[in-house]
């Protein structure tokens, strides 16, 4: 049995919208065995999966971009470069990531591995995302890709050379912090 660290005081909805927004009072054991009083407001959207299209013979990886309005409030133009990536939605990570690459990308992918999990945003938001890397070939597009219009997606699909990718890193170009993360991982574990 684990020591207690915290105590549940009170959880408010403050939001109920698109997801859900909670204020929870708490109390969190400190280091030195004294118990502080603390609220944090915690955002709820459900956990999700990522995965990067890797090409190997071809040294190529497939991306999207897409509007993002939290990036363009923030003094960005919105567009960013991502890997494909949606929320599970009650499937599995695996059934999830396979849907969102079709849905986003037109590649049918059978073979997804798993490499981490990561909270991205853990200071506020819940969301656990599960990240993988799949092969694909040319001949795996099934379809044109873009996202479901009924969920407001116009997402554009991009192949690229990864090591074009990399540099857009490098350039700032790519800024998503998922997709940053596995092009990394494609860096050190994937590439020739």
């Amino acid at each position: 049995m684990r020591e207690e660290t915290v105590r549940i005081h009170k959880v408010e909805v403050l939001s109920d919208d698109w997801y859900t927004l909670r204020k929870t009072t708490f109390e969190l054991r400190r280091r030195d065995g004294s118990w502080q009083t603390q609220q944090r407001e915690t955002y709820d959207r459900g956990n999700g999966a990522t995965v990067l299209l890797f090409d190997p013979e071809r040294q190529r990886v497939v991306l999207t971009r897409q509007f993002r309005l939290p990036a363009y409030v923030n003094d960005h133009p919105g567009f960013l470069i991502e890997a494909a990536a949606g929320l599970l939605d009650h499937a599995s990570p695996e059934e999830r990531i396979r849907a969102e690459a079709e849905e986003e990308t037109g590649y049918r992918i059978s073979n997804v591995r798993k490499i981490f999990d990561a909270f991205m945003s853990p200071g506020s938001v819940t969301e656990r995302l599960h990240f993988f890397v799949a092969e694909y070939e040319a001949k795996a597009r099934v379809g044109e890709g873009g996202g479901l219009p009924d969920e407001g997606e116009d997402i554009e699909v991009l192949e690229m050379r990864a090591a074009d990718a990399l540099a857009m890193v490098d350039s700032g170009e790519i800024m998503d912090g998922k997709t940053i993360m596995l092009l990394q991982y494609m860096q050190l574990h994937l590439m020739n």
